[in-house]
């Protein structure tokens, strides 16, 4: 297990970057401690893959260093770094048994006989495979065969990290939620530092510690799953995050006073951002409708029933608002709506601006 530090990390697929539009990976400092569980989360052409594979040794960055517990590894090939990878599709070989496949990556690294069948059995059984140990891996199911990949990885105990590539991308949507599960259980049992690539903002708040989000090539914010939700640095961190996202409300501000349209709301702190393009952002967790005339004057849209609760989509002096009712809740009539002050986050240039500024 390791540490891995991202020493002002940046990746150009061109020869002569000349400006920031030209970096695939812009400019990244950043360091991933020892047995911890990230994700790096984005839509696809983000960067996300493009950092995994300097991580793994695939590339070699155009700028800065990358550190394995303070050594640089930037010029080292991938087996040089001493790390274990899971891709997108199993890799595994058909003509073996799962115990077979299990025990391959510890045979080439000339582990003791009774070691190797020890850490075998102990990933069978941790896999819940045990019933099909002894069966050919070309008989098994897409899950199942995904199972044995990742049980390759997390076999080999001496590893610096395991490097995750979208592993449940052919998975069967209700095997995800097991193998999700199973996996964040593993993390906890080995305590492996684990990097997990995904699109899917599901599979990266429940399986990592902290989630690195990615978008245009830039890391916009690090966090807990909590602090994406409750405070998140960008714009479109509030979208990406949640379903549905965050409302993204263009404004005016004064002070404590937020101008939208021919409307003012009032905000629980002041700010001085003349001059540059402002933004509220709340969640629909925190939007209310009511048949108080004291709220904000909207027209309902549309209404999705979901099962739990409603989205229901206003309109408030021309923008589209959601909020959330429960499932029980009727949709009032000539509705007004009104936020949560303290769950008002104010974003200048899309970025968030903190309390005070």
């Amino acid at each position: 297990m390791a540490s891995i530090t991202l020493d002002k990390l940046a990746h150009s697929y061109l020869p002569n970057p000349q400006s920031d539009a030209d970096f695939a990976l812009k400019e990244l400092d950043y360091k991933w401690e020892d047995g911890g569980a990230y994700a790096l989360l984005g839509p696809s052409g983000c960067g996300k893959t493009t950092l995994l594979n300097i991580i793994s040794g695939l590339l070699v960055p155009s700028k800065g260093h990358i550190r394995f517990d303070g050594q640089d590894v930037t010029h080292l090939q991938p087996e040089e770094r001493n790390i274990a990878q899971v891709f997108q599709f199993p890799v595994i070989y058909d003509t073996m048994t799962v115990r077979q496949n299990l025990a391959f990556p510890l045979i080439n690294r000339h582990v003791p006989q009774d070691e190797i069948t020890k850490r075998v059995k102990d990933m069978i059984d941790v896999l819940d495979l045990s019933d099909k140990a002894d069966r050919k891996a070309r008989g098994l199911t897409a899950d199942e065969k995904q199972k044995i990949s990742l049980g390759r990885g997390l076999v080999r105990y001496d590893v610096n990290a395991i490097l995750f590539d979208e592993p449940l991308t052919v998975i069967d949507p209700h095997m995800k939620w097991q193998l999700r599960t199973k996996l964040k259980d593993l993390h906890r049992q080995l305590g492996h530092t684990m990097i997990y690539v995904t699109h899917d903002q599901t599979e990266a708040l429940t399986f990592a510690d902290k989630v690195v989000v990615m978008y245009e090539g830039e890391v916009v914010q690090i966090g807990t799953p909590e602090e994406l939700f409750n405070e998140p640095a960008h714009t479109f961190v509030g979208y990406f995050i949640g379903s549905p996202g965050m409302n993204v409300i263009p404004c005016e501000i004064d002070g404590k006073t937020a101008r939208v349209g021919d409307i003012q709301i009032e905000l629980s702190d002041g700010y001085s951002l003349a001059g540059s393009k402002t933004e509220l952002g709340i969640r629909p967790e925190f939007v209310s409708l009511s048949s108080d005339k004291s709220g904000l004057p909207v027209r309902i849209e549309t209404v999705e029933n979901i099962g739990r609760f409603k989205i229901v989509r206003a309109n408030l002096q021309g923008h589209t608002i959601n909020a959330l009712l429960k499932e029980n809740e009727e949709v009032p009539v000539d509705p007004t709506m009104t936020f949560e002050p303290s769950r008002i986050n104010v974003y200048q240039n899309s970025h968030l601006v903190r309390v005070g500024a």
